[in-house]
């Protein structure tokens, strides 16, 4: 069983990860994405002088390329809590090795926990809806490493896969793989009550107020808006062997003291 901090008191965060740690689709004006972590951060922020943060998390990476290009660094920075999100990427691959996802996730939670006060994982959120329902038995098989793995380690585990709140098509942006701005503010509420924080929302996990449903044909012309401008574009870089993240630095490379997020 998990043991919760009471009162506790972190002067450093490290966010580890892919798209979803990086805040997409919690878009700023000025072009660039907020995001959970951020959210996260400003208030461990607001809560401690001179907090420092880093993100090192960059969009499409897989499960190998977290560990070859972020685990080490981010255990060189001795936070006091480290998030580690990643594998989802792999599971969505049509061909995915399960056996070497969860000896990679091992491998940088053998990393990661020794090197920070507290390492926290995820069971990553999951929209409803037929296009995720082929990947969701190496979703569960994912997130039953992450169990495991925390147990082995005491780590904190945000469980987002059980939360309905974040299950709703309407937390999910038009892309309908990366949350809303909504989506990360409950997330970033996951964690801080995770850490041992008293609530700000004590219903993040409560599902939205039901809503008459569209009709058939908005229904049929939003799926085809999906499929050109997100669907298609994904499925040509994975047949080409590209990424959305290939040339891409890290959001927040340093360990640096942290102010807050843009509005």
């Amino acid at each position: 069983m998990q043991t919760i901090p009471s009162h506790p008191s972190y002067s450093s965060l490290v966010a580890v990860g892919d798209s979803f740690t990086e805040g997409m689709s919690d878009l700023l004006p000025d072009g660039s994405y907020r995001g959970w972590a951020d959210l996260l951060a400003a208030r461990m922020a607001a809560r401690t002088p001179g907090f420092r943060y880093a993100n090192l998390a960059v969009r499409g990476k897989l499960i190998g390329q977290i560990v070859g290009e972020q685990v080490e660094a981010a255990a060189g920075m001795r936070a006091d809590v480290v998030t580690l999100v990643g594998g989802l990427n792999d599971t969505l691959r049509p061909a995915c090795d399960m056996g070497r996802v969860r000896g990679l996730l091992t491998e940088a939670v053998e990393r990661l926990a020794p090197s920070c006060k507290q390492l926290v994982l995820m069971r990553s959120p999951g929209r409803r809806g037929p296009v995720l329902e082929r990947f969701r038995p190496r979703m569960e098989e994912l997130f039953a490493c992450v169990d495991e793995l925390a147990e082995r380690h005491g780590a904190l585990v945000v469980d987002l896969y059980g939360a309905p709140s974040l299950a709703d098509p309407r937390m999910w942006d038009v892309d309908r793989l990366h949350l809303t701005a909504e989506g990360h503010r409950r997330v970033a509420e996951a964690v801080w009550q995770t850490l041992g924080h008293a609530p700000e929302d004590t219903e993040w996990r409560v599902p939205l107020p039901a809503e008459q449903p569209p009709g058939w044909l908005t229904r049929r012309t939003t799926d085809v808006r999906f499929a050109r401008q997100h669907l298609l574009p994904w499925i040509g870089r994975r047949l080409t062997g590209r990424s959305s993240g290939d040339g891409r630095p890290p959001k927040r490379p340093e360990l640096l003291p942290y102010e807050g997020p843009a509005a």
